[in-house]
């Protein structure tokens, strides 16, 4: 455990509002809190997704299941200058992401689906609805495949196309890395983290992690872990870093 916590880096990016839980934290223990992503989302470019030989237009309806999805097929489809038909219908696992399809599209409820419960396992009722439709779904080059199994037992057919990636958000020669504890909220960050200082070493840097697959990550890569969440006392990352400071 690191005596003396002053400066934290936070893995994510900076909070859009002023009343993130982190900012009382800073104030409350004296602490500098500092936002830096060490991964970052980035489309795949026309040339390499051709390489995959899906064709857009063969489809009749996209699934998505984030918004992040939807920005990155309406941004290749403009590179590829493929204009999307009227007729294509979408399926998203949120109502939150069918309303961020505005952004792109007119929104027309007769060709928009989301579940009520917000669960992919819920999706999957209007899509065998709909099993007739060719369906395309964008993803990211990690990506869980809980969504694949379910239109399989159902026979829907579908097309999974590569549309962006997650990559290391390189710091630079001349970027200060003083940080008496480091938050880390997937298991991509930890690869960053090693990827820019591939002879890390650890010595007092307290380190925290965010879900089981993080954590494993990290004591994979030898890593010792002074906070781990999400835990029935601690179900949040800032309830975690506000009990580690108060044992401080």
């Amino acid at each position: 455990m690191a005596s003396n916590v002053k400066k934290i880096l936070v893995s994510q990016p900076k909070p859009s509002t002023e009343k993130s839980p982190y900012y009382d934290i800073a104030e409350k223990y004296g602490v500098q809190v500092e936002f830096r992503p060490f991964i970052k989302v980035e489309s795949v470019n026309a040339k390499d997704f051709r390489t995959q030989r899906v064709n857009i237009l063969e489809h009749t309806a996209v699934i998505f299941t984030a918004k992040t999805a939807i920005d990155h097929f309406f941004i290749l489809c403009e590179e590829l200058r493929i204009q999307i038909p009227e007729t294509m219908k979408y399926f998203c696992v949120t109502e939150a992401i069918a309303v961020y399809l505005q952004k792109y599209i007119v929104y027309r409820k007769r060709k928009i689906f989301f579940p009520a419960s917000g669960k992919i396992e819920d999706l999957i009722t209007p899509i065998a609805k709909h099993n007739k439709e060719n369906y395309l779904i964008p993803v990211s080059d990690v990506h869980k495949e809980d969504l694949t199994h379910l239109l399989e037992e159902k026979k829907i057919r579908y097309t999974k196309a590569i549309m962006y990636r997650t990559v290391s958000n390189d710091f630079g020669a001349d970027e200060k890395f003083d940080y008496d504890l480091l938050i880390f909220f997937s298991p991509a960050g930890i690869s960053s983290l090693l990827k820019n200082f591939p002879n890390f070493e650890q010595n007092g840097t307290a380190i925290g992690t965010f879900g089981p697959t993080t954590a494993k990550a990290a004591k994979d890569a030898g890593l010792h872990l002074d906070i781990e969440a999400p835990t029935p006392e601690t179900p949040s990352m800032t309830a975690a870093l506000e009990n580690y400071l108060k044992k401080l």
